[in-house]
């Protein structure tokens, strides 16, 4: 156990003995499944002076469990507080003060919207960053994003989705049973970012983390979840089963009821969510 700045406790590996000490009873779609992930009563502020006491609150309060092999979308607008929680389970905010419990499992990968791969590496190399001896599980993994054969190859050589299979393929490598997605699809175009939508779901559905997605994309958060949360102004107002089975469409019925509750959960009227 790791104290954590701002009277935050981090628990690794102690996820199952945590699950007891949550009180608010949150839907999972992954029922039989034990917890990978327990958030109790997170509160985060940062230190931006108001006119009430100095501090600017993020998250008040936000209770959340995530269930093995469970994909998690978090939703919500801008300054809603989801990066904030993202960050809180990987250990990120050391600069924010607040309160409360986060039980992660041990090992944890973060992807972000920005690939961060060294470019004085090869891609191989940046695969197996702080690895020893992991040459091998980095080809295995780079096979499985569609990446055989690249190992040599500069960053600067990738496409933007290439270097986010590489992203992918460095999370993996370490076995994560948890993955944090920050919009990692976010600055691809649309033709890539459906490709990379089937690729993380066959992934998911291959290695089992336990997946906290952060998108501000409805159709996303539907199509690759099995439940959806929202965060609206620091709190969590929805959290949203997706019970949609075989390939999930727009064009599905199913599909656009989710679509138009969360869109009305997010504030935003039905003309607008719809192109």
């Amino acid at each position: 156990m790791a104290a954590h700045p701002g009277g935050l406790t981090v628990v690794a590996g102690a996820v199952a003995d945590a699950v007891d000490t949550v009180t608010t009873d949150l839907t999972s779609t992954i029922d039989d499944a034990p917890a990978a992930v327990v958030v109790q009563d997170l509160v985060r502020t940062y230190g931006v002076p108001t006119k009430t006491d100095g501090e600017t609150p993020v998250l008040l309060g936000v209770d959340l469990t995530i269930r093995q092999g469970e994909f998690v979308a978090i939703l919500g607008r801008s300054g809603s507080g989801k990066s904030t929680l993202l960050r809180a389970l990987a250990g990120l905010d050391h600069d924010v003060s607040g309160s409360g419990t986060v039980v992660v499992p041990e090992r944890v990968s973060v992807v972000f919207q920005d690939s961060r791969l060294l470019p004085w590496a090869r891609v191989l190399d940046n695969v197996t960053l702080g690895l020893r001896h992991a040459d091998d599980l980095g080809r295995e993994r780079l096979a499985e994003v569609g990446l055989a054969g690249r190992e040599r190859a500069w960053p600067t050589e990738l496409s933007g989705g290439e270097q986010q299979r590489v992203s992918l393929a460095r999370s993996l490598v370490r076995e994560p049973q948890l993955l944090l997605a920050d919009e990692p699809f976010g600055a691809l175009d649309a033709l890539t970012r459906i490709r990379m939508h089937t690729l993380l779901r066959e992934l998911c559905a291959r290695h089992r983390p336990a997946v906290l997605l952060v998108t501000h994309d409805v159709d996303e958060a539907i199509t690759l979840a099995d439940r959806v949360v929202v965060l609206d102004s620091g709190r969590i107002s929805l959290h949203l089963p997706v019970d949609l089975e075989g390939t999930r469409s727009a064009a599905d019925p199913g599909f656009a009821a989710l679509r138009a509750r969360l869109l009305d959960a997010l504030g935003v009227p039905p003309t607008e969510g719809t192109e």
